[in-house]
């Protein structure tokens, strides 16, 4: 039987408002534990997917581009004659009949049967192993592409985590590159993903467009974070390049300026950058008496020559097409760490604390998460009963009070080295010092994690304690050249500077 379009609009409209009945059942459900969570909001992105999906088959219906719902209205509608209805009424009825006999075996399928599986199955979420279930950031790859480019340094992982989102530190002549671009589109990329895996409810395209919009204003106004001096440099064509020749009266005062002052000069004149730094010094010193325009064709660039009057306006254009891309991408980016700070800051923690640990120690403890992440419940948004707040115990309770005073758990002990953290109690204080963030601590401050470090918490005292330790070992090391021995054939005992000092004097 073939659906008309009243009943297919009908269906639709049917079909939406079951969905939207689905989403506020499963948004009404609480949820076991943080994977729970993580699966309704991916049920609930399906859901809305659909009622997207149907709502735009719903418009195409409504604006009628080949005219059936308007003819199959006018057919049941606007008969001439009241048996032209009753005819047309009856075959429909034929028709319904035909299709039903023909599919005598068909399943009653009940209202609610067509989206009811969509509450019970388990989307499927692709993590990797260092991302935790959406717990960390990934950013290996990124960190590897940052370290061997051009506007990268070496640093560790841990750092990387914690400074990739602070674009200002990367000066302006290395961000205006492709590769610059490239690296931003990828980290760009990922987030994006990664955000769409964790938080799926999101609206990113929504998020896009008013960051787009205010940022042609404020590219206009030169306003855009960390690209402020836009409109100075517009001005300025060639200002970091730029070499005044009216300051040099020679040759050999352009030498001084060096290779690569000099090959950027060249270029952005359009003359050609290579040779010895003596060649490239008498190429550009040519433009102190001769126009730019009536220098001969071989000292420029192969297809620069015919465009030399445009370099400092179609090549700047382009140049700032660039940056202005550069610039977006960049806006895009920081407001995604806005939103994931707490999982970066996440990420870096545990970056690390994976230094001081053996890979036994990881192991145990990605498994150890795990199981906390199936057993995980919301039992602490609930309401305890603490006003004493006392620590919490095993069981997810208040500890005895007896027990507290015990452990003395109510005295705080803070330690600079890692990073004003607070330990309460005695023997949570002594056990930090073998523990990952004071070890790291030591670590940023150049000292060995030794007992003789023990109860040290203050910065200056660790370092004033190692200046010691250094002098005495000074004191006591083994020189030589003073408590070295030897013996001449007489018997006589000298150290070695001594024997030396007599041999070379011909007097041994």
């Amino acid at each position: 039987m073939a659906s008309s379009v009243l009943e297919a609009t009908r269906a639709a409209h049917e079909d939406l408002e079951r969905l939207e009945r689905l989403a506020v059942r499963e948004l009404q459900r609480d949820p076991a534990n943080a994977r729970d969570r993580l699966f309704q909001s991916h049920r609930v992105r399906n859901i809305i997917d659909l009622v997207v999906t149907t709502s735009d088959r719903l418009v195409e219906i409504y604006e009628d581009k080949d005219g059936a719902r308007k003819e199959e209205i006018s057919n049941h509608l606007t008969a001439p004659a009241q048996d032209d209805i009753f005819h047309k009424f009856f075959d429909r009825l034929k028709d319904i009949r035909e299709s039903h006999r023909r599919n005598h075996s068909a399943r009653f399928v009940s209202d609610t049967d067509d989206h009811e599986e969509l509450l019970k199955e388990e989307p499927a979420i692709e993590f990797s192993g260092e991302e935790a279930f959406g717990r960390y950031l990934d950013l290996h790859e990124l960190y590897n592409e940052f370290i061997n480019s051009k506007f990268g340094s070496l640093m560790e992982y841990s750092a990387y985590v914690g400074t990739f989102s602070q674009m200002e530190k990367i000066t302006h002549s290395l961000k205006a590159t492709r590769q610059y671009k490239e690296y931003l589109e990828h980290i760009l990329e990922y987030l994006t993903y990664f955000l769409r895996r964790t938080e799926p409810l999101q609206d990113l395209q929504k998020i896009f467009t008013k960051l787009e919009s205010d940022f042609e204003e404020q590219w206009a106004n030169g306003e855009v974070p960390g690209w402020e001096n836009k409109g100075t440099e517009k001005e300025s064509v060639l200002q970091e390049s730029e070499v005044d020749l009216d300051y040099y009266s020679s040759v050999e005062e352009l030498v001084e300026l060096g290779p690569e002052k000099l090959k950027e000069a060249l270029a952005a004149r359009g003359l050609k950058g290579g040779g010895t730094v003596q060649q490239r010094a008498e190429r550009l010193f040519l433009l102190k008496h001769t126009p730019l325009e009536q220098l001969d064709r071989k000292h420029f660039v192969k297809g620069s020559r015919s465009s030399v009057s445009n370099v400092p306006s179609n090549g700047n254009n382009s140049k700032d097409d660039l940056k202005k891309e550069i610039a977006l991408i960049e806006v895009k980016m920081r407001r995604l760490c806005e939103i994931l700070d707490e999982v970066i800051v996440r990420t870096k923690e545990n970056a690390e604390k994976k230094l001081t640990l053996t890979y036994e120690e990881m192991e145990a403890e990605r498994e150890e998460e795990e199981v906390q992440a199936d057993s995980e419940s919301d039992d602490e948004d609930q309401q305890i009963y603490n006003p004493l707040k006392l620590p919490m115990g095993w069981d997810g309770k208040p500890i005895p009070y007896w027990l507290y005073k015990l452990h003395g758990l109510g005295q705080e002990f803070k330690c600079e080295i890692c990073g004003n953290h607070s330990y309460w109690g005695r023997r949570a204080y002594e056990r930090h010092f073998k523990e990952w963030r004071h070890q790291h601590g030591m670590r940023c401050l150049g000292i060995p994690n030794t007992k003789n470090f023990n109860e040290i918490t203050y910065i200056e005292e660790a370092k004033a304690l190692w200046e010691r330790i250094q002098s005495k070992q000074g004191l006591n090391k083994w020189r030589p050249d003073l408590e070295e021995e030897y013996e001449d054939t007489d018997g006589n005992i000298y150290n070695k500077k001594t024997y030396t000092d007599l041999q070379r004097q011909g007097l041994i």
